[in-house]
């Protein structure tokens, strides 16, 4: 298998019912804010109140990222609120990021695909044609279907000596509206023979899009869609899973880590894994764990720049591997900021104590009942310039800093690292 084919992968995390479609929403006017907080965090969360506006991002101690309607613009001027602009029109930003400049040739190496964001269906054909270029090292492979019945594909890619080897699995697009984790999975070139010697030690199960209803709403709808698309529980009219809250473990183990309210961003589900979607997820997990063995699981998000390992139910509970994985994350951020041209920089630590509260994650579940080695959140860029509609110019530079991670990353899964405090 060509080394160009798997970095292009490594670097991609980027019929059925008849339901009716609605209009496209209309973001033109709109502005994205990023309010300063510091130590005046109840204060402004108290102004912001008085207004309507969407948060981008959860509660944290410096900033709060704020969309408002251009009949709020001017009230907002008015609260005396420390803030900059990342988009003065978010609908123009939008129609610039949706843009395709150039249309998928059916080449695994063409570089252009980088130029775009990609539809669903792109994505689908693109891992087919890897496949059929490669039809002795990968093998097209499913967790189920969505909701609205569209397949959640991925593939497994295994080196010369056959498959079996312990396995590196991927998920993107988890939340739809953070489109660069889709092409963050795909395709790069300029390979080096590592990945060689990668395929022939691990097997990589990658999943780039594991929300597609939720994706292919937010590209035909709702350009800032998050969840899935499941019809609302009874006494709601809010569609919706969050799958990152919805995973069994750690479900329900802190009232402050999900929402009950199914009109919340972060609305768990009613019972642990009740998404199809996340049903045929975890079966993936479970047959893996039973199997080969997961010897690395990152599930990859935007935005923020982040490295998070386990877990992120408590601030003060950590995994008896922590010291081990605080020590690969450092040494995969300190790769990503020198191979880049921006000095991209990650933070790093347990998800809870590091950014905020989590409950029902992909990375718990999948290392406390999956029992992968390691897990990994990894929230791409940015750190608030452009936030979730990052312009398509950005995606080549991210997908070439993080394969320079990854590679490095690799070489790590089987060192020997000192342990951190705690237990499952």
């Amino acid at each position: 298998m060509r080394p160009a084919a798997i970095i292009s992968v490594i670097s991609t995390l980027a019929a059925g019912f008849n339901f009716q479609r609605r209009s496209p929403i209309n973001y033109e006017g709109y502005q994205v804010l990023r309010v300063k907080t510091l130590n005046q965090f109840a204060t402004v969360q108290a102004k912001l109140a008085t207004i309507p506006h969407h948060k981008w991002n959860h509660d944290v101690d410096t900033h709060i990222d704020i969309v408002i309607s251009p009949d709020q613009v001017n009230i907002v001027e008015s609260l005396g609120l420390d803030y900059r602009i990342m988009h003065s029109d978010l609908g123009e930003s939008i129609a610039a990021e949706s843009q395709v400049r150039t249309a998928y040739k059916r080449d695994i190496d063409d570089l252009s695909w980088f130029d775009s964001y990609h539809s669903y269906k792109d994505h689908v054909q693109y891992f087919t044609d890897l496949h059929e270029a490669f039809p002795g090292n990968s093998e097209l492979v499913y967790s189920g279907r969505s909701f609205e019945n569209r397949t959640i594909h991925g593939i497994h890619l295994f080196g010369d000596e056959g498959p079996g080897k312990p396995a590196v699995l991927y998920h993107g697009t988890v939340h739809a509206r953070e489109w660069i984790a889709a092409p963050l999975i795909n395709a790069h070139k300029n390979a080096t023979n590592a990945s060689d010697s990668i395929l022939n030690q691990y097997d990589f199960h990658i999943f780039p899009i594991v929300n597609p209803d939720g994706f292919t709403f937010s590209q035909e709808v709702d350009r800032l869609w998050r969840k899935t698309r499941t019809p609302p529980p009874l006494n709601s009219t809010c569609y919706g899973t969050d799958i990152n809250r919805n995973w069994e473990y750690g479900w329900d183990a802190n009232p402050f880590g999900a929402s009950t309210n199914p009109c919340a961003q972060s609305y768990r589900g009613q019972k642990p894994s009740d998404t199809i979607e996340n049903q045929g997820l975890d079966a993936y997990v479970r047959k893996l764990r039973d199997t080969s063995g997961i010897k690395l699981y990152i599930d990859w998000h935007s935005y923020g720049q982040y490295i998070l390992s386990p877990f992120g139910s408590k601030e003060t509970w950590y995994a008896p591997e922590l010291g081990k994985w605080t020590k690969t994350a450092s040494v995969l951020s300190e790769v990503i900021r020198d191979s880049s041209e921006r000095r991209t920089t990650f933070t790093f630590g347990p998800s809870g104590a590091t950014l905020y509260t989590t409950t029902g994650a992909a990375p718990d579940h999948v290392y406390a009942i999956g029992g992968a080695d390691f897990s990994y959140t990894i929230e791409l860029p940015d750190t608030g310039d452009f936030g979730f509609v990052l312009p398509p110019d950005r995606i080549l530079g991210a997908a070439e800093e993080q394969w320079e991670g990854q590679q490095v990353l690799y070489t790590l899964l089987d060192e020997v690292f000192f342990d951190g405090i705690g237990a499952v």
